[in-house]
């Protein structure tokens, strides 16, 4: 399991999810280009003292992170198209993949790759925090794929 941030635009969101990261022993992959640089004070706050237990990899862009992990699953994420993060069957080998804050996730990617998830929200509300939405599908996929329970 691995979290993707394509080209994340607002460090404490990044920090944010660094933590959850961090806390469930999931690497965390950042697609540039970046909307801040990492050592922002805001992403590091967010981050914490964290930072050091956060497998954190770097790509240059999509490219990059599709030849470093030929293998996994892609599973984009979108606010109104896929199936609800509930009925999604997560694997232990996906790379879920998150979008820029401003404007999601490119439709080349949608071209490329057909697994993808959404979490129901009410039609009034566009989407949800960019780390928030990344805790809802990582418990998710951890409690579907067994990973909650190898947490301490």
């Amino acid at each position: 399991m691995r979290i993707v941030l394509f080209q994340p635009e607002i460090p404490p969101n990044t920090g944010n999810i660094a933590r959850l990261c961090a806390a469930t022993n999931t690497p965390l992959h950042l697609i540039e280009p970046l909307g801040f640089k990492l050592d922002d004070k805001h992403l590091k706050r967010a981050g914490l003292d964290y930072w050091p237990s956060v497998r954190l990899t770097v790509h240059h862009d999509w490219t990059a992170f599709a030849a470093a992990y030929p293998t996994a699953r892609i599973v984009l994420t979108s606010a109104r198209g896929g199936v609800p993060h509930t009925r999604f069957r997560f694997t232990e080998d996906d790379a879920i993949v998150l979008g820029p804050e401003s404007r999601g996730l490119p439709d080349y990617l949608f071209q490329l790759h057909e697994a993808r998830v959404r979490i129901p929200v009410l039609p009034a509300v566009r989407s949800l925090n960019l780390s928030t939405a990344a805790g809802i599908l990582l418990y998710e996929a951890l409690r579907q794929t067994g990973g909650v329970e190898r947490l301490p």
